[in-house]
This record gives C-alpha cells, structure tokens and sequence, in this order.
C-alpha cells in the first residue's frame, strides 16, 4: 500500500474504526509489567489502580485537575477518551500523576541533564548530591563529563595530578546503582564526552571493563570538523583548555577555540575563545575506527551530531545543548527537563491486514491535540526536585510527543518497514503530530499564555548574530532587545520549514507562532518506549523502531533478583494476525516457527541504511531528536557496518545507535530464542570442572533458577562477586 493510498482514510469514522485491533487481549507479559511498573498500588502493596482503565481515569483526573474548576470534568472527560484512543503519557506520569498521596516525593518527569559538571571536588560532589536528589524522585539524568581535565593534567589546589573524568564517572555510577537498588527501579544515566577530549579514548573503551558504568547509556559528541577530518582522512587535535602556567611553556602548543563550558580559570580573548592546549594530535580516521569497533562489539558509544542538535534547536538564542536524557531523544540545556508521552499508532489502522487496511488522519489528528493538552499540563505537577530543574521547565514548557508502534502498524498495512512507502507514511505522521501540535500551542498561547521565554526581551548579542547572519539583514543590530517569540518563530531552522510546506494553513501557523507565541518550545521527540509499548500497547514495536522479532525474551529486573528474569513475549502484530486473520492450532509458543506474509518484518531484516532512512524521515518534523536502534545480526560483516555513523552524517540526523548481539561481552535486554539456543556459555564449577549449557537452559544457583545467558552476564558483571 502507497502513502496515496493509505491517506484515502481521512473519510474514516469510528464505526470503521472498530474494525482495528482493541479486543485483542493483553497477553501476559503485558499485564504484569503495568502491575509491576504502572499500576498504583498503596504502602502494603495493595492494588489502588484494580484495571487499566483505573490507571487511565486517575491520570486523567490529575492532569484535568490543574485546569479551571468549571472545566475540569470536561477535561477529564475528554483526557480519558484521549487515554482509551492511543495516548500514552510516558512512564513516570503514567506511574506518579495523581499518586501522590502514596509517592509524595516522586516526579512526571522522564527526562533531566545536569547542571554543568565544575572542574573542581567541590563541584563535581554537588553535582553527584544535585543527581542523587533527581534520580530518586524517579527522572534520567544526562551529563557532559569533558568539563572534566584530562587525566595526570596538574591540580595546583591539591599539589596532585588528576586520576581524570572517568574516575569521577565511577562515582556517579555507583551512587546511581546505590540509590535505584533502594528504590527498586533501575536509574538511567546518560554521560556524553567531547570528541576532542585528551581521555576520549579511554572514554570510549570504558565498557569493556566487566561492569564499568553499567548505570551510564554513554554517547560521543561529534562535530562537523571531527567527521569531515574523517573523511579527509585529516589529523585531530585533542584539547582542553590551558591554565595561565602552560600559556607560559614554549614546549607546549596552544591553539584558540570556542568552548562549551565557562570558567574563572579559562583565558578567553575578545572572540570568546579559549586558549586550548593541545595534548596529542592523531588520525581522526583511527579515533574513528576504534569508536566503530567499539560500537560493533559494545553497542556503545552512541553518536550524537552536537552541531546539528544545536543549529536545529527551537531555543537557539537562548541555550547551549551538551548533553541529553539517557535515550537520547531530549538534548537540553543544564538543568533542562522534559516531559514525554507517545500515541500509540495501532489504534488509527482499521481492517488491518487487508487490502482495505487504512489509517484514520482525523482520529489521528484530535488525539494529538487533546494530548497536546494533558502534556502541557504535567508541566504543573512536575514535582522536580530542584529549584532550578522547575525553573527551566516553567520558562520553556517543553515536552516530547512521540508515537510508538510504527513497525506493528505498517504491518498492519501490510507495508514493509524500510521501503520507500514506509518512508512517506513516517514522514506524514511526524509532519501531522507537528503541525497539529503547534496550532494546539497557539490556541493555549491564547487561552493560559505563551512560555515565559517566549514573551520575554532577549537582548541580541554577537554570538547569536554569528549565528543567524539572516538577523542583520533584517535590521537588526548586536544590543536590540526583541521579544523570544520573534527569535524563536521567526529563526528557528526547524520551525521555517512551515514556510516551504507551500500550505497556506502552514504559512499562517508559522505568522501566528511569530505573534502570539507557543505555549511551549519544543512539542516533539520519539522515544523509546521500552515498557510502555509492551505493557499499555500489549507489545506493539518501540517507539519508530520494527519489532525485534515476532517472538523472542525479555530480560527483566525484579526487585531482589540477583539475575534478570527471561520472559517471552509476542509482537502485537503477530497476536491480532492470529485473532483477526489467520488463527492456527499451532501453539503461541512455536510462533517463531510460524509462517508469516512477506510484509512481517523483524530488526534484523532491515539493513542498517534503512534504519537511518526510517530516522532521517520522521527527524525532518521532530524538533527534539529521537531514540532510534539499528539492529543488526551478530554475524553482520564489519567492514558493511562501520560506516553506519558516516551514513548518519551524511543524511543530517542529530544522533545514532547501533546494536549487535554480541554474547561474550553482554546480554541485551532484548533476545531471540535462537541466538541464545546457538550460544554456549561456560561455567567454571568449585571442584574445576567446566559446564558448558546453552543460553536458554535454566540453572539453579544460590537458591535461584535463572537461564544460563543471564548467570553469566549476573556472575560476569559483579552482581555475585566477580570471577
């Protein structure tokens, strides 16, 4: 099916729409992950939230109460049916909204990045104390750790030479491991370091240490001059900046650059560049290559584009991004926050699997503007832990409107994930979310208020004149004050694109931004949506991704297991083929073995440039970023795969991941029965002997059952002692 064909759904009503998938009945794995996650329950245990629909209406009630009284029924009302119809706020509104007289100290917010992380013992323990405090209440945390001077760089205060950023990492990991083994919900860290930073390497070797930063997601920050020294096969200077006694040494080489971070210890000139010395000069192309090895073996580091996340930033004139939430999908600035939610796309498709299969754009459309609403009303109740984590998301207002399900639901279009067909349909559901997003924010503009940042003075500075010549040819000079609406509407690269649509709808959406404003900066970005999509959405495929497989395992966390808990799960795809088109005998277990249309696709059937189109489709009207995965199998070549990132680069995205099964170095979270049936783990026993089992064979050990794959990732990451 075309996207012409696929749009021929706008005449669709809800008497067609019952024709989708709705019945279909959780399977198990799903209800036990809303019970153990989602589902309210009081001090003993006791279930307050007795059905999902118990867990809709209390959400529901929360966000509507911070509307006017007089209208909070009707919001509520209407949040509900928005909840029963696909949205699906993320995980810690879903758990804490309307929760609080049972976890008053908990947040609705996912997604926070630290303050700037001080070149000092001082500041580096306020920080650790500052993502202690946010980490408990519930929320990820990301960090940029090349602040940090490199390793055996001097310490005049201490009269000591410093053991380097990845020490101090170690600190915030275990205080990470410290506080969610507490609270019984693992923490979620993202650590991002500078492509030209003296210790990168070691930064990106980290994980190949048994179990170095397990608590961190880690991502290099990657500039324009770093991949087109690559390309050019160039040399690559890795700095910091020079204190006033190196200025002073002949031998040492110093060069001039901008910065990210601020220091009274910094030497700046009139530019606003600082002196950097330089450490080591190498081939960036080697730099590169060991990254690629890495990712290949590790699945990290990820790749984020700063350059491209800063130059599409919504907040430009006001922000500079150096770090994101811990999946990646919200860069922002210190002390940033962000609020999520995703719409489960499955809801929109009727007669699914036929050649009558369409997708419901109206239905679509009102549920992304009622779920505008509800998500700009957690802003109220964010229950943020620090002081300046609520200012910045007071001034900006900023939330993350995703969607889930985009590979169950093009099969149930019966369109392949990859192809050019796929590629439009992504493409039109990110332009529609954006498009009815933003005119959703004028219209609360008008009715509560634009952000703060929005309707404030911003004095222009030279900076932000380099930054947008277009601004001096518009008359405007370095020292004018003009209002953050104009900046933000009127120079933001993402927000023109309205104006190339050739929509006059588009044209005066984008004059009413430039006018009245927006209730908040940024509306969207796709997250991954691990637990969400397999409890709420009964397994629909995560976030923008295919599903992993049709029927694979889960590795889960239960509280007070030494090892991850294996559990199977069905792609929703697969349930509602067998409950609507083709109901077989053969039993749901074998569902592996069961033959499916050509249209059934799994993670590893996409190449990794389909993966990187599928991103760089729905990136063009994502104004945040996106947590995206390209899978591959275990025995994908190499020499095919390093050039993945380049791919990345070279199609404008903000950010890339890969993932490869790779049983000697760790358990995914995610794994198909026949990669652990094809793997042999070893276990040395007491008296000497080896046992040899393959991964999916249970083992009792200290009182436990586990399956062999996951004793051996437990026992080899330190959770029992290590070998």
């Amino acid at each position: 099916m075309n996207l012409a064909e696929i749009n021929t759904a706008d005449t669709a009503n809800e008497q067609t729409h019952e024709h989708a998938v709705a019945e279909i009945p959780l399977q198990a794995a799903s209800e036990d992950i809303w019970d153990k996650k989602y589902r309210l329950k009081d001090k003993n245990g006791d279930a307050v939230d007795h059905s999902i629909e118990d867990t809709y209406k209390r959400v529901a009630r929360a966000l509507a109460d911070v509307e006017e009284e007089d209208k909070r029924d009707y919001w509520h009302e209407r949040f509900t049916w928005a909840l029963r119809h696909g949205a699906i706020p993320a995980g810690r509104i879903t758990s804490n909204a309307g929760a609080k007289a049972h976890k008053p100290a908990t947040s609705t917010i996912n997604c926070t990045v630290s303050g700037q992380v001080p070149d000092s013992m001082d500041g580096i323990l306020s920080m650790v104390h500052e993502a202690g405090l946010t980490l408990k209440a519930g929320c990820g945390i990301g960090y940029e750790f090349s602040t940090l001077r490199p390793k055996g760089a001097y310490v005049s205060g201490a009269g000591a030479y410093t053991s380097g950023p990845l020490s101090f990492m170690d600190i915030f990991d275990k205080m990470c491991f410290t506080v969610s083994s507490a609270g019984g919900r693992r923490g979620a860290q993202m650590g991002t370091f500078d492509i030209s930073h003296p210790d990168v390497m070691d930064f990106i070797r980290a994980k190949r240490e048994d179990g170095r930063l397990r608590q961190f997601n880690l991502s290099c920050l990657i500039t324009k001059d770093f991949m087109e020294a690559v390309k050019n096969d160039g040399d690559w200077d890795l700095i910091f900046p020079a204190n006033a006694s190196e200025m002073e040494q002949e031998d040492i080489r110093i060069i001039w650059r901008q910065w990210p971070a601020t220091s009274d210890n910094y030497i700046t000139d009139d530019e606003g560049r600082t002196a950097c010395r330089v450490y080591k000069t190498i081939r960036a192309r080697r730099l590169w290559d060991v990254i690629m090895a890495s990712t290949y073996d590790y699945a990290e580091p990820g790749f984020i584009l700063i350059d491209e996340v800063n130059s599409m930033n919504n907040n430009w004139f006001c922000e500079n991004v150096r770090a994101t939430n811990p999946c990646g999908e919200q860069p922002l600035p210190p002390y940033g926050a962000c609020l999520l939610g995703s719409i489960n796309l499955t809801k929109f498709v009727s007669k699914p699997f036929t050649e009558e299969a369409a997708f419901d754009w109206p239905q679509f459309r009102e549920v992304v503007a009622v779920f505008t609403r509800m998500l700009d009303n957690v802003v109220e109740i964010n229950g943020l832990p620090l002081g300046k984590q609520r200012d910045e998301i007071l001034a900006k207002r900023r939330h993350g409107m995703g969607f889930l399900g985009l590979g169950s639901t093009l099969t149930m279009l019966r369109t392949a994930y990859g192809s050019p067909e796929s590629l439009e349909f992504t493409e039109q559901i990110s332009y529609e979310m954006a498009r009815t997003g933003f005119r959703t924010g004028v219209e609360l503009a008008q009715e509560k208020g634009a952000a703060p940042i929005l309707d404030a003075d911003i004095e222009v500075s030279a900076e932000m004149m380099g930054k947008r010549p277009q601004m001096a040819a518009d008359g405007i000079r370095v020292g004018d004050k003009i209002k953050g609406r104009i900046l933000w509407a009127r120079y933001s690269r993402y927000l023109q694109q309205f104006a190339s649509t050739g929509d006059g709808d588009d044209a005066a959406l984008l004059k009413d931004l430039e006018e009245t404003g927006c209730r908040f900066t940024h509306h969207s970005s796709i997250a991954p949506t691990g637990t969400i999509s397999l409890s709420l959405a009964n397994n629909a495929s995560n976030g923008i991704e295919p599903s992993f497989a049709h029927h694979y395992s889960r590795n889960v966390i239960r509280e007070g297991k030494s090892s991850k808990e294996k559990v199977n799960v069905f792609s929703f795809e697969l349930l509602a083929y067998r409950e609507l088109i083709n109901s077989q005998a053969i039993p749901l277990s074998q569902a592996e073995d069961e033959k499916l249309p050509d249209y059934f696709i799994s993670a590893d059937e996409v190449t990794p440039k389909q993966h990187v189109d599928i991103q760089a489709a729905a990136q063009k009207w994502v104004d945040s970023s996106i947590s995206k995965t390209a899978n591959v199998p275990t025995d994908f070549d190499y020499e095919d795969f390093k050039d993945i990132y380049l791919y990345a680069y070279e199609k404008g995205l903000k950010g890339c991941t890969t993932f490869r099964f790779n049983p000697e170095a760790f358990q995914g979270v995610l794994v198909k029965e026949s990669d652990l049936e094809n793997t042999i783990y070893r276990f040395k026993l007491a008296d000497g002997t080896m046992l040899e089992v393959k991964g999916n064979e249970e083992i009792e050990y200290d009182g436990e059952m586990h399956t062999a794959a996951n004793l051996y990732d437990a026992l080899k990451e330190g959770y029992y002692g290590k070998f």
